[in-house]
């Protein structure tokens, strides 16, 4: 481990995944680790255009003795290198190696029990579909899914008729460009400088995104397909998403109580889709990230988290570490 962008106590560690068409090829680990360990540790996988800053995530989980991991997949925020198209993929299969190598250092190497995912947006779809590819092994004893990107934001003649043909395109032409790219209103609602409260790093996570790419549409709309038909993910999962979607293309002050990238009710319908054992919980005023929503919103987020790890991982409480009882206490 070196240190990590972020400073103490975070560090990271650069995962080499050899090489691919454009070159040299890595993943970068990020770890928080907590005060008093108790084996347990989150793994967590951002969305697209997007990358790991938010650290209050890990302060949640770090104080109730979980170590904290995230992941910076390929050609994203730390693992982007000056070679390579940002954010790009041919297929979510892609990121598989270093989801692998990730869960093998958490469990392997630092010896955690219990492995807790939790991804956002895109990084949703991707972990559920290798959580599903590796049910045999189970890499993972929950999953938490924050506002997962199970289906194209757009009316169903564009979502389903036009999106087969543009994927045919992409297949032909990967690396060109959709005309019309992603708007800023979502990255207006979280900045800083803008009507956010968060501070992060523009040339990593874009106003406006990155180009939207054919190959990486045609690579998305084919994962999709997969989990709606169904997947069969063998451990707890838990869909969190915000009420309502914000469909706006300037920035309006409803866009900052609401999801203004996915449509929230294509969470909810496809949520069945994952496996046998899945909650969903809606957040009213949520943002897409909804750990990223106003104070308020971000502590139910992180209490209802919280209540169902408790449930579901029996993994004993993650509140704050409890006062131990007096001698002698019944009850």
């Amino acid at each position: 481990m070196e240190p990590d962008v972020l400073g103490p106590p975070y560090e990271r560690h650069t995962i080499d995944l050899g090489t691919d068409d454009e070159g040299p090829v890595v993943a970068t680990l990020v770890r928080r680790m907590a005060d008093r360990p108790t084996g347990r540790a989150v793994l967590y996988v951002h969305g697209f255009v997007d990358y790991f800053f938010q650290t209050h995530v890990a302060d949640f989980f770090a104080t109730r003795g979980w170590d904290f991991y995230a992941l910076d997949l390929r050609k994203y925020g730390r693992s982007l290198l000056p070679h390579q198209t940002p954010n790009f993929c041919r297929d979510v299969g892609d990121y598989f190696p270093e989801l692998d190598a990730a869960t093998a250092i958490i469990r392997d190497r630092d010896g955690h029990s219990t492995v807790l995912g939790m991804a956002h947006s895109t990084g949703g779809l991707i972990m559920s579909l290798w959580a599903d590819a590796r049910r045999d092994s189970r890499p993972l004893d929950g999953l938490v899914l924050n506002s997962p990107f199970f289906d194209l934001n757009v009316p169903w003649v564009i979502r389903r008729p036009l999106a087969a043909v543009v994927a045919r395109l992409g297949r032909r032409s990967p690396l060109r460009a959709l005309p019309h790219g992603l708007n800023t209103v979502y990255g207006e609602s979280l900045h800083a400088d803008h009507h956010g409260e968060w501070s992060y790093d523009l040339s990593w996570k874009p106003l406006a995104g990155f180009p939207v790419r054919l190959g990486w549409l045609d690579a998305i709309r084919t994962a999709q397909l997969r989990l709606r038909a169904g997947l069969a993910i063998p451990v707890p999962v838990l869909v969190a998403c915000s009420l309502r979607s914000f469909r706006g293309r300037r920035w309006q002050e409803a866009a900052n109580v609401a999801d203004a990238v996915l449509d929230v009710e294509h969470m909810v319908r496809w949520a069945p889709r994952l496996g046998r054992h899945v909650t969903v919980v809606r957040f009213d005023g949520g943002l897409h990230d909804l750990t990223l929503s106003g104070p308020a919103v971000r502590e139910q987020v992180f209490a209802e988290v919280g209540r169902w790890a408790e449930g579901f991982l029996d993994t004993g409480p993650t509140a704050k570490e409890r006062e131990p009882e007096p001698v002698g206490a019944t009850g």
